[in-house]
């Protein structure tokens, strides 16, 4: 039987996983040569526009090793935490992870939540030090890193250069060595774990799935097991990385299965794939993902929304931690509510909209779920700060909190902590990893994180601290619903909730700014920043004024005051009557705000 090896990349961001994943491409025997380029897996246009990995991408590698045939079903993985999601999924479908180490970075946040997770699923670990070839390179201290995180010995370390491909040969040697080969269940009832999707146009929903047991062949008759759908079978294949048919998928393969499947609602990611003759107990699926930052997406065009919701449908399979729901807007009419685990999450989706989907969408301000306690004692989760009710009386409200984790030179520790003490944050420890090296840990609001931290933090360390975070817990905060008014008009979709002592500020900087973006009108426009009946600040975008005394050449003055008059009950009038048009501008003032101004 030929040797076969499932194993996940993991790494924090840049640390050179889609080089590695390069190479080994370029070494083995299925892969045309002609399609070689550089990040090779990393397909979608926001992928390489970024420089980052969104997506797991997965491809099927086949080897001559010493005599023997190999395959390796290879998974890339994502580093930002962002998209940490993925990698859980990915580790799921795998019997190792190999952990690559930056050399001239070390050891940074996101590898210990990598490392941790693949930990938790019980996978033994390679450790891999990259980028050796580079003259910034820190091999024996980036190696005494590794050796403290994961308790290895020094001789264990795989150096490579992912680029030149140096010690990539070693690191095949070790992988076929400290591997498992998955279990060979081929002759008991299939069971796959669907782990991934996407939609094509032509050919539905299809599912990605790791084969357990069994197997699956053209004309199957398969059943999804939390759905209790049927298909058939029309096309089995793996990954090179394009799509290529084959006769069956075995147990251990990780491949695609086409089902002709039109309807989305028919499959989820985590479920079990069986074949209808014989059920069979359904796989441990995926841990239900909590999304972090919520934010309304809109068509600007109304007659987009079908549109719209057609496309979070076929997005929502491809990207299992996005969630949206149907919500309607007094300013901006019928949309979504959609849940991101980040802000770069929330980037990343709302641009594969705009380019894979051809839509021009308004977003409104992103801000994270809270829970409200009424006089009652009852209580709510409120993801849209238009839905907060006036917090005035004995209501109480909690807001999600962070265990924020910050590795950095230790020349950083001022500036870093001066900025999470502007954020409320609380420092929990300061450990010394090295020398070199300082890890921070905090307790911060979500609210206060989400936003531009990791910027502002990447800004003062010159880019060398990297962070991770987690959540903790719902914690009790002075907290009020910030609302804008417009000509007296509430507009639902620029409400937000913030922290009382911030609220003057935030207020006066966003009716500033809201003022510098709305378009004039012939007449006066109030922009008001309020507090339940409480009004905290106030611009006013000045009226487009006509010369009505242009046709005036001299006579009595009592003409021109009437003539004046007049206008001003017109514009009176207007204003009772006339609408502000809000342009998408002003729903992303909020996030130019700079705290430190």
């Amino acid at each position: 039987m030929k040797i076969i090896r499932n194993f996940s990349i993991i790494a924090h961001i840049d640390h050179g996983k889609s080089t590695l994943s390069d190479r080994l491409l370029e070494m083995s025997s299925s892969f045309d040569q002609r399609d070689m380029r550089e990040q090779v897996l990393d397909s979608m246009s926001v992928e390489r526009e970024h420089g980052i990995t969104v997506k797991a991408h997965h491809v099927r590698l086949n080897f001559n090793w010493k005599g023997q045939e190999v395959q390796f079903n290879l998974i890339d993985t994502p580093g930002h935490v962002d998209f940490s999601y993925e990698v859980s999924r990915s580790l799921a479908a795998c019997e190792g992870a190999v952990l690559l180490v930056d050399a001239t970075q070390g050891v940074e946040a996101q590898t210990i939540s990598h490392l941790n997770e693949a930990l938790s699923n019980n996978l033994p670990i390679i450790p891999v030090l990259n980028k050796i070839d580079l003259p910034a390179a820190d091999i024996e201290l980036s190696g005494k890193e590794i050796v403290e995180l994961t308790g290895c010995a020094e001789n264990d370390i795989v150096l490579i250069s992912a680029k030149d491909g140096t010690g990539v040969d070693d690191l095949i040697d070790k992988i076929i060595e400290l591997f498992p080969h998955p279990l060979e269940n081929e002759n008991i009832p299939l069971r796959a774990l669907i782990f991934d999707s996407t939609y094509d146009n032509y050919r539905g929903a299809i599912p990605f799935v790791r084969i357990f047991d069994g197997s699956v062949k053209k004309g199957d008759l398969v059943k999804f097991m939390s759905t209790n759908a049927v298909f058939d079978v029309t096309e089995v294949g793996f990954f090179t990385p394009k799509m290529k048919e084959t006769d069956m998928l075995q147990a251990g393969d990780v491949g695609y299965i086409v089902c002709n499947i039109r309807n989305i609602e028919d499959i989820h990611v985590g479920d079990t794939l069986a074949l209808k003759a014989f059920p069979v107990e359904p796989l441990k699926g995926y841990k239900e993902v909590k999304p972090m930052v919520f934010s309304g997406f809109y068509p600007s065009n109304g007659e987009d929304y079908e549109k719209l919701k057609d496309s979070l449908g076929k997005l929502k399979l491809n990207d299992a931690a996005f969630t949206y729901i149907q919500e309607n807007s007094e300013a901006l009419g019928y949309g979504f509510r959609c849940g991101f685990l980040g802000m770069l999450h929330m980037k990343i989706i709302q641009e594969r909209l705009e380019t894979e989907f051809d839509l021009d969408i308004i977003a409104t301000i992103p801000n994270v779920v809270y829970k409200y306690f009424n006089v009652k004692n009852e209580e709510f989760l409120v993801d849209n700060p238009a839905k907060m009710p006036d917090i005035t009386r004995n209501e109480i409200v909690y807001e999600p909190f962070l265990m924020v984790e910050i590795f950095t030179p230790p020349d950083y520790i001022g500036p870093i902590m001066q900025l999470v003490l502007d954020r409320r944050g609380k420092q929990v420890s300061v450990e010394y990893i090295t020398e070199k090296r300082v890890f921070l840990k905090y307790e911060m609001p979500m609210a206060d994180v989400i936003f531009d931290f990791f910027d502002k933090l990447k800004t003062i360390t010159k880019g060398y601290a990297s962070m991770d975070y987690q959540m903790i817990d719902y914690r009790q905060s002075d907290l009020v619903r910030l609302d804008i008014l417009v000509n007296g008009n509430r507009v639902d979709a620029l409400s937000s909730i913030t922290s009382r002592e911030k609220a003057f500020f935030f207020g006066n900087k966003l009716t500033r700014k809201l003022k510098e973006v709305i378009h004039k009108q012939q007449f006066e426009i109030a922009i008001q920043a309020a507090i339940g009946s409480k009004v905290i600040a106030k611009s006013v975008v000045k009226a487009v004024r006509k010369d009505v005394l242009a046709k005036c050449y001299g006579g009595d003055i009592t003409r021109k005051r009437k003539l004046l008059e007049k206008q001003k009950e017109g514009k009176k009038r207007m204003k009772m009557l006339g609408r502000v048009e809000i342009p998408q501008e002003a729903f992303l003032a909020a996030l130019s705000i700079d705290e430190q101004e």
